[in-house]
């Protein structure tokens, strides 16, 4: 009976996958007179779509392997392709699964966030009815927006139907290849810049990585800092995940980011204060002071520090509004920050209830940039009802992971796991007082990943992974 059962169930796998190329094949046929361009990744999405349903775990590990190294490309708007066909694929996946009468792995805390997510909706309708502060012209940038929120919900849901089928170490062991490709380009950005091409390159000595950004670089090293030092106090071999604490942190000062400061002070004080004694406060301390040493080192660090010292944060003689004039020829970012917070707010105040549309805070401003704060972009995006609707959602995972500190045993994996992604957590809104966090999409492309594995109950999966040997598993 079971035999016939399983039978059954391949004989409509292989069905749907048929059909599904076979739809493939007519798209294809029809973009070689439309757009070559387009037939190209029609062609390399029949092979993907082949491979992801025969060899199902391995393909998700590629796809979340392969999203840290697509941000230099984005403007061949590969990024946005590679989020498009990552919905598609879960999409067709969970829908396959429901057509064949096998269960969909979700969880609470999925649900919640994919409500979160098509209420992020509502601006992107009300926008074209003349709901907001802008007209119809500008829904693309609103639909693109709310399509990268949507992929982190399918970001989640995909990594949760890797569940009784993987080990949840590891998955988040695997997550640790994404580290590659940008780590290398980063250390080459440092010791090899001549050898890189020009959109690899490295601007102002601030290293990037292949995320694009230093300031974007620098939250997605403090993800893997944690992760890193969670398989620290994991493993048997220290010394390999030793070093690549070291390396990690050696490109963590080297993005002369000084939120990054911020969050790494935050991550810290976090992670020791359950476990407060001298000797943790004293490691802590060194942590911190050695990437302030390694920041300061160069003269590029040193006039970051510096120019703190002429804004209001550290100059009692200079108060918002003399910064705010300041800002337009002192190139004190800080005070750039002031002046850029107080035009949003002016903005804000024409339209505040519903603001002006999702993804819209850089057309709202007017020059060109984020409000670098993003409790002012959901102001300015969705007026009061999109701050708390922000608000609430991060007070969500907050409470999600508490929560799944407390159901797991003391000392297990799983606690030290979702301990260590709290206190990553709280370094979040703090940073995001100052910087662009919400716009990092790799950060929070690996966030999710984790999130998901952090929810299963390893309590059931510890059997599997003394049965699945890792030789077995790259060689199917």
């Amino acid at each position: 009976m079971l035999s016939d059962q399983t039978s059954s169930h391949s004989s409509r796998l292989a069905l749907l996958v048929g059909l599904a190329g076979v739809g493939v094949g007519i798209v294809a046929g029809f973009l070689a007179g439309a757009k070559p361009l387009l037939l190209v990744l029609a062609l390399i999405a029949v092979p993907t779509l082949i491979f992801f349903f025969a060899r199902f775990e391995q393909a998700v590990l590629c796809l979340l392997i392969l999203r840290s190294s697509l941000d230099v490309f984005s403007a061949q708007q590969i990024p946005a392709a590679f989020g498009i066909g990552f919905i598609f694929l879960t999409l067709l996946y969970v829908t396959v699964r429901l057509l064949i009468g096998k269960s969909v792995h979700t969880d609470g805390f999925w649900w919640f966030f994919a409500g979160w997510v098509m209420l992020q909706g509502l601006w992107v309708i009300l926008l074209p009815v003349g709901g907001l502060g802008l007209d119809a012209s500008f829904l693309p940038e609103a639909i693109r927006e709310w399509v990268r929120l949507f992929s982190w919900a399918m970001v989640y849901l995909l990594v949760m139907q890797l569940k009784d089928r993987l080990p949840p170490e590891k998955v988040i062991s695997s997550l640790f290849l994404a580290l590659v490709i940008p780590i290398a380009v980063a250390l080459m950005q440092m010791f090899l810049p001549s050898l890189l091409p020009p959109f690899l390159a490295a601007g102002d000595g601030r290293i990037k990585g292949t995320i694009g950004h230093p300031n974007a670089f620098v939250s997605f090293l403090l993800l893997f800092i944690g992760l890193t030092w969670w398989k620290l106090n994991q493993s048997r071999q220290r010394l390999p995940w030793l070093c690549l604490l070291g390396l990690l942190v050696l490109c963590y000062a080297s993005t002369k980011s000084l939120f990054g400061l911020m969050m790494l002070s935050v991550f810290v004080l976090v992670l020791i204060a359950p476990r407060l004694s001298p000797i943790t406060l004293i490691g802590g301390m060194l942590l911190i002071a050695l990437v302030m040493g390694l920041f300061v080192s160069s003269e590029y660090g040193q006039h970051r520090i510096s120019s703190i010292a002429n804004t209001p944060l550290l100059n009692p003689d200079m108060d918002i509004s003399r910064a705010i004039l300041l800002s337009q020829g002192d190139m004190n970012s800080f005070n750039w920050r002031l002046a850029q917070w107080n035009l949003i707010l002016n903005r804000w105040q024409h339209h505040p209830i519903l603001g002006y549309g999702l993804g819209l805070s850089i057309p709202v401003a007017g020059n060109g940039a984020y409000p670098h704060n993003d409790y002012l972009r959901a102001l300015i995006e969705g007026g009061i009802m999109g701050l708390v609707s922000f608000v609430i959602f991060l007070i969500a995972q907050g409470v999600r992971l508490v929560q799944l500190i407390y159901s797991a045993p003391r000392g297990s994996a799983k606690r030290n796991l979702c301990f260590i992604m709290l206190a990553i957590f709280f370094s979040m809104p703090v940073a995001m007082v100052t910087e662009n966090i919400w716009s990092q999409t790799p950060t929070f492309f690996y966030w999710w990943s984790v999130f998901a594995v952090a929810g299963w109950n390893w309590n059931e999966t510890q059997t599997l992974e003394h049965s699945v040997s890792t030789s077995k598993f790259f060689r199917r």
